[in-house]
């Protein structure tokens, strides 16, 4: 039988077990049975709502960074005289993530900010965003690790010479 929502899937199914846990999506279930010797099942549902991670606060620079991130979308959109549903439907995503990420909410995810620059044309850059290239950190570090020197390692069974 072919299931076409979530909400037509069964919720948990009751094994040979007097009490289960069940996870659906936002909701932390626990099911108690107490089974009476007349074999009526009496079921105590206690349910409460899973609680939100921490609301994410990115530093000053980062905010300032996309912001400037999506003027600069919203500016090559304009330039390319493309309503906003067109490109929110290139990037396939809705236009009110479009308007976040062109407001530069850090709660979009990179993907859909990669979709829409991929749909603007200018992906190009942003796989050298943290290229080796252009890191003098990270080439000062991985040179520093460098071993002073190389030396050939001694096969098993070959005499040292003396």
């Amino acid at each position: 039988m072919a299931r076409s929502h979530p909400a037509a899937w069964p919720l948990f199914s009751i094994a040979a077990t007097s009490s289960f846990s069940a996870r659906l999506p936002g909701w932390t279930m626990e099911i108690v049975f107490i089974l009476s010797s007349s074999c009526y099942i009496d079921a105590f549902l206690a349910s409460r709502r899973r609680q939100m991670p921490t609301p994410h606060h990115p530093p000053a620079a980062v905010v300032r960074t996309l912001r400037k991130l999506g003027a600069d979308i919203h500016d090559a959109r304009r330039r390319r005289r493309l309503p906003m549903i067109v490109v929110a439907e290139r990037a396939f995503t809705s236009r009110s993530t479009l308007q976040r990420i062109e407001a530069g909410d850090a709660n979009v995810g990179i993907g859909i900010y990669a979709a829409v620059l991929q749909a603007l044309g200018l992906l190009d850059g942003v796989g050298e965003l943290a290229d080796i290239g252009g890191d003098p950190v990270g080439r000062a570090l991985s040179s520093a690790a460098l071993p002073k020197r190389v030396r050939l390692r001694r096969a098993a069974g070959v005499a040292d010479r003396g």
